[in-house]
């Protein structure tokens, strides 16, 4: 999908600068957003901005968009390693 943006002419000339990958930066600001709000996983994050997972884990910290990580998930995951360590 391509969106389109309106910017009024009179801030065109202060925004000419920042305006190098644009596209992508409203992208990515809009994948954080996303991502914070519980819309998009980090496997989705990495797909739309074409990321591996570790990528990713540095694009969520650069943006501080820290990994959804509940105490229910802390608790799954020691269980797991406990049945792992039985077997």
């Amino acid at each position: 999908m391509q969106i389109t943006i309106e910017i009024p002419d009179e801030y065109i000339q202060q925004l000419q600068p920042n305006l190098e990958n644009f596209s992508q930066r409203i992208l990515e600001t809009l994948v954080v957003e996303s991502y914070n709000a519980q819309k998009l996983t980090t496997a989705e994050v990495g797909r739309i901005l074409n990321l591996n997972r570790f990528e990713v884990e540095t694009f969520l910290k650069k943006h501080r968009a820290y990994l959804h990580y509940t105490i229910t998930d802390f608790h799954q995951d020691l269980q797991t390693l406990q049945h792992l360590q039985e077997h």
